[in-house]
Parts: C-alpha cells; structure tokens; sequence
C-alpha cells in the first residue's frame, strides 16, 4: 500500500510547485488589466504568505484530527478552488481576498507531506520528492507563458487550477492508502502526537536554532531567485534579455542538485549532506563576487543552486531523528512558518538595500545569511542527539 501511495505523493510535490511561479510570471500582464499598481503583486504575495504562516503553525492540532491523507485533500483542494477564482477574477480586490483561502491551504499541506515523508520515506526520496516541486515550479510559468500567447492570464490560472482539482479528486480516492489512523499519525505515534502546545514546542533544545536554519535558507534560495537576473544587468552590465536566462540557471541548479542529492544519500547522512550543500554555496558566492569578469558569474549561480539543492530536503529529513517522531509534526510546522517568514521578509530587504547602497552587495548579503545559517545548524546538531 505503502509502494502505491508514493506515486501519489510526488504528484502532490509537482502540483505544490506548480501554482508558486504564476504570479511572478503573470503579474505584467496582470496589473494593467486590473487597474493595479505595478507594485500592487508584493501586497497579494504577502497576503500568500501570512496565510502559509497561520496554516502551517495549526497544521499539528489538524493534523491529529484530521490525519495527513484529508489534510492534503482538503488543502489541495481549497487552494484549487482559490486558483480558480483567479481564474475568474475581474479585480484587484478580488484577488486580494482569494489570497487568503490560496495561503491557507498551501501552509498546511507543504507541513503535512514533509512531516509524513520524513516519518516514513528514506532521505532520499525527500530529496526527489522536492526535485518534483522544482520541476512544478518551472512548470507554473511555461504554462502561464502559453496562456498568455493564446488569450490573458485568467487561462494560465484555470489551466492549473484544473490540474489541482483532478489531483484533489486522486486523493480523495486514494485516502485508505495513507498509512496512519484517525488520529492521523502512524501506530506508535498517535498517543504522542500533537500533545505538545506551540510555546512548548517552541521551547524544545535545537527549535530556536532550526527556526534560524529555516529562515536563512528561505533567504538565501529567494534572494537569489528574485535578484541573480538584477545583479546580472544592473552590477555586470549583461542584458536585460540575456539576464533572465542567466538567473534561472540557479533554479536549474537546485532541480537538478536534488535528482542527484537522493544518490548521494546512499551514503552520506542528512548532517553531512547540510554541510556539504553549505559549502557548495560558499563556493558559488565566491565565484560569483570574483573581479574575473563574467567568466565565474556562470559557474558560481549554478553551484549557489546545486548548494542550495540538499539543504532544505535533509533539514526537515532529520526532524524526526532530532527530536522525535512524537514532535515532528509540530516542529515541522515552526519550520515551515519560519521559512515562510524569511521568504517574505529577507528578499524585500534586500532590494531596499540594493536601491539605497547597490546591488553590488549581493555576494556579501548572501555571505552574511550563509554564515548565519552554518552557525545556527551546527549549533542545532550541538544541542540536539538524534532520537532513534
């Protein structure tokens, strides 16, 4: 059963992905059409995220009741529906207000389907399984592209939107394939589950720690989406057209580093494999800053990716080994806000800073988050002893 159910859950990774790039893709075309500001996407991406956050911190106390098979079906399904009224929707406000059911639903399933695949997949299949949302995040704006060549971007949203519903139908006919009962945690772990509050969980050795390793890698990943193209044209003086391709070599990187992060678990531990993307990154930060011309600009964007790739798969991967099967659930959900927080947060922040001082400063930014990061995880592993 178990063997069936895994198909299933890589779909649902693809379909995580897919809806996180159309906004970006779209929002050119969409603004005007709305009456919007060009500014206006930033306030419906932050309205996205606070829901995320909300969701994912009540996704332990759902998640005992409900279990992780109807958490992803009903979370698939609301955000299903939200994208449909994208689809459909004729104003700025409106948009604003579908954000909310759109953030609500993403937070929890992400926490849900991270928390069951660390409990009962190896590693390497948590690598592959977040390969799988990489290659749904590149998908959302192909299929957002097509849309726009052939009518607007309302047909980009109700195309995905059909594909989360068929796969909201897929997983309400395959729920008795979830191996956990009602309670919704596998035998063994229901009497633990869930009992923890949020400030006890909070007060865990190692969550104030992994909460920082969350935020920084978030950070790190969407900083440099957002900003490689930027730094590219406005530091290197490489254009606009060119730029673009160039940026998306990082994405690349981090699809293709995690379809080789799941080999690579054979043999090497979630701890090791942090360190080792932690120092791939330093590499490609180097390359990047390098006075060499454009030559290492190439090369040090594909390593930040392929650095980037192991991270965050192998973090939520040893959750349950640090600190407990009963507790992973309700960890994984801090970690999943605070990754949500930091991808709100840091990547604005550092656009206002490229404006005030230069967006020169891009490899010393990523540096500086890199270094955060590399201290708060090996003072994670100092204070936490893997549960077995």
């Amino acid at each position: 059963m178990v063997s069936l159910l895994l198909p299933i859950i890589y779909l649902a990774f693809i379909s995580l992905g897919l809806p996180d790039g159309l906004l970006g893709a779209a929002w050119p075309s969409m603004y005007e059409s709305l009456g919007a500001s060009v500014s206006g996407g930033g306030l419906i991406s932050m309205i996205i995220s606070a829901g995320t956050v909300v969701s994912a911190l009540s996704c332990n106390a759902l998640q005992r009741r409900l279990g992780t098979g109807r958490i992803t079906a009903i979370s698939v399904g609301m955000t299903a529906l939200a994208l449909l009224g994208f689809s459909l929707s004729r104003a700025y406000w409106q948009l604003c207000l579908l954000a909310i059911p759109y953030g609500l639903g993403a937070g929890c399933v992400d926490a849900a389907l991270n928390n069951y695949v660390a409990l009962h997949y190896k590693a390497r299949h948590m690598s592959w399984l977040h390969c799988m949302w990489g290659i749904g995040a590149s998908g959302g704006p192909v299929i957002m592209a097509w849309a726009l060549t052939r009518a607007s971007w309302n047909l980009g949203y109700g195309i995905v939107s059909g594909i989360q519903i068929a796969l909201t139908l897929v997983l309400l006919l395959t729920l008795r394939l979830w191996k956990e009962d009602r309670a919704g945690a596998s035998e063994g772990e229901a009497a633990g589950a869930g009992k923890r509050s949020l400030p006890e969980l909070l007060r865990l050795p190692g969550v104030p720690q992994v909460m920082a390793c969350f935020f920084c890698y978030c950070a790190l990943e969407v900083t440099i989406g957002m900003w490689a193209a930027s730094y590219c044209t406005l530091v290197r003086g490489i254009p606009a057209t060119e730029a673009s391709a160039w940026g998306s070599i990082f994405y690349l990187g981090v699809t293709a580093g995690r379809l080789i992060s799941g080999f690579i678990t054979f043999r090497v531990n979630d701890r090791n494999m942090i360190r080792l993307g932690q120092m791939i990154c330093a590499a490609g930060i180097l390359l990047v800053a390098l006075p060499v011309g454009n030559a290492a600009l190439l090369p040090g964007l594909l390593l930040l990716g392929l650095g980037c790739a192991p991270i965050y798969p192998a973090i939520i991967h040893e959750t349950p080994l640090n600190f407990g099967a009963e507790n992973s659930q309700g960890v994984i959900g801090i970690q999943m806000a605070s990754a949500y927080v930091g991808t709100t947060l840091m990547s604005p922040l550092f656009g206002l800073l490229g404006e005030t001082i230069s967006f020169a400063i891009l490899p010393a930014y990523l540096a500086v988050v890199l270094l955060v990061m590399f201290v708060m995880a090996e003072w994670l592993h100092r204070r936490t002893q893997p549960v077995r």
